[in-house]
């Protein structure tokens, strides 16, 4: 299964708020996340396009693969797998251990939406600016999954280029001084 995504950035969460509310999405619950990201020893994630993280959230931890990007249709895809631990500290050290280093780290504010089989994220980023994502698991070669982020989008009024890098890739470039 791929994570297939739209990304866009937004001047306001609140319309497009107003609207899941009007289409009657069910609200999963507002999180900080805290992303911390890694770069192997054997291999550059930045040349590979993968990415290794341990997310924290109020309660707990998880660390997250993310394999190179597929671009299909104008939006994002890419495999991803997750699995909780009991510490992400602990991880953190074993990854240190291992010869990883520290890449980054990025902090949102995540308020999830659920509409069928589509999770719709209103992110507020520290240093970027506020987002929305609307995303869906996916065999790559579901077209209806495309079809549906799209329709989706203008429903809930998200219009704009979807971005396709991630948010690690946005911050690296801001404070490098580099647009990507």
């Amino acid at each position: 299964m791929l994570e297939i995504e739209m990304k866009v950035r937004v001047s306001s969460l609140d319309p497009v708020r107003r609207q899941l509310i009007r289409l009657q999405a069910r609200f999963i619950g507002k999180v900080h996340e805290h992303d911390v990201y890694y770069n192997a020893p054997h291999r550059d994630f930045g040349v590979t396009d993968e990415a290794v993280r341990i997310r924290y959230t109020d309660d707990h931890a998880v660390i997250t693969y993310k394999g190179a990007k597929i671009e299909a249709a104008g939006l994002k895809a890419r495999e991803e797998l997750n699995t909780a631990v009991e510490s992400g500290e602990v991880f953190e050290a074993i990854l240190d251990r291992l010869g990883f280093t520290r890449t980054a780290e990025v902090n949102k504010w995540r308020e999830t939406y659920q509409l069928g089989n589509t999770s719709i994220s209103l992110d507020s980023v520290e240093e970027l600016g506020t987002f929305v994502e609307i995303e869906v698991m996916a065999d790559a070669t579901d077209k209806t999954a495309y079809e549906q982020i799209n329709t989706l989008s203008k429903e809930i009024g998200v219009q704009g280029e979807p971005i396709l890098d991630s948010y690690l890739e946005l911050l690296l470039a801001k404070r490098s001084g580099v647009q990507p």
